[in-house]
């Protein structure tokens, strides 16, 4: 069976690599998708974008790709779409059109509760089977709409969960994963590691960046240890200090106490805050404040994030109240969601 994958985003081709070990040997990607998993249309390395302008800057080259994925889509028998939906929703209503008879399954969802509602309409409309990984989704969607909760795909990659509050010394740095966010905070977070000279700080570089690009990116970081390995270094962490994004979801999971450091180019952020109707960013925050109409953790934006206030969070936060959380959190998700999904697209 061949699918068609949309999987533009970094985050979802590690969710898409879980679901591949889930599905039979039978199923070939053709599409959008990490290299290690087949022959991509495109090196998805040149495709990294970041907020709202980054994405205009690259609409024609999108545009054309579009156009290639619908006519590959003649070969596959069944569409797999996975997050990016400032591509993948469009894709998927000219597909529908062209193609009706082609079975179209959307994985992790456009968070249209948050912003643009009328997405949903239009997923409910062009998309055939709704997988969500969020279990108050359902909620926003018709009753008689096709989505279901296939539970979360973290559960899949992550191996370690805390069953007690750590205290051993060890602090962890997440500056994230996009260039701008790490240029952006490492400067704050050396600053912040001279005011922790007794702890062992670790900090955390994505795999796939080589020698060059950690010496460009983040400048001296003499005073940390480096790892590749994001789950078992936040599992060895007393504490962390995490760029938003899918880290702080990992963290709460995990069991990490932690506080969130973000700052966006001062457009994106400004376009962000009038279109994103949210009172949180971290997704930990986000899924608690469903749950139980508190927050999880703390978060500091733009120029709330001083060397001060991370210094101060960390110091004072209650983190028996956070571990607690962290595992109502870990409970309220329930499971992983591959071969959920495996079984839906091998049906």
């Amino acid at each position: 069976m061949k699918v068609l994958v949309s999987a533009l985003e970094h985050s979802a081709n590690v969710h898409l690599k879980a679901l591949r070990q889930a599905l039979s040997d039978d199923i070939e990607f053709i599409g959008i998708f990490d290299k290690t998993l087949g022959n991509p249309l495109v090196d998805l390395s040149t495709l990294a974008i970041m907020g709202f302008v980054d994405a205009l800057k690259k609409l024609p080259f999108f545009l054309k790709l579009s156009a290639q994925m619908l006519d590959l889509a003649q070969e596959a028998d069944k569409i797999l779409l996975i997050d990016s939906s400032g591509f993948n929703l469009p894709l998927a209503k000219k597909l529908k059109k062209r193609y009706p008879d082609k079975e179209i399954i959307y994985y992790i969802l456009p968070q249209a509760w948050a912003w643009r509602r009328g997405r949903i309409a239009v997923i409910n409309r062009t998309v055939d089977t709704i997988a969500s990984i969020l279990p108050f989704e359902k909620s926003y969607y018709p009753k008689e709409s096709s989505i279901t909760y296939v539970g979360h795909p973290l559960f899949d990659e992550i191996h370690v969960f805390k069953k007690q509050l750590t205290s051993e010394g060890t602090l962890a740095f997440m500056p994230g994963s996009r260039k701008g966010e790490i240029t952006r905070l490492m400067p704050l977070f050396r600053t912040l590691a001279t005011q922790l000279k007794e702890k062992n700080l670790t900090l955390i570089i994505p795999p796939h960046f080589n020698e060059e690009q950690i010496e460009t990116l983040y400048g001296d970081i003499s005073a940390f240890t480096v790892s590749k390995e994001p789950y078992q270094a936040l599992y060895e962490a007393e504490f962390a200090f995490i760029c938003s994004g899918t880290a702080t979801l990992e963290a709460a999971l995990i069991g990490t106490p932690f506080v969130l450091a973000y700052i966006a180019k001062p457009l994106d952020y400004f376009i962000g805050r009038r279109l994103i109707k949210l009172e949180h960013v971290g997704l930990g925050n986000i899924m608690f404040s469903k749950m139980c109409g508190r927050r999880l953790h703390e978060e500091f934006l733009q120029e709330a994030v001083t060397v001060e206030n991370l210094y101060d969070t960390y110091r004072k936060m209650d983190r028996k109240l956070f571990f607690d959380d962290a595992l109502a959190l870990r409970d309220y998700l329930k499971h992983g969601s591959s071969k959920t999904v495996a079984r839906l697209i091998e049906r």
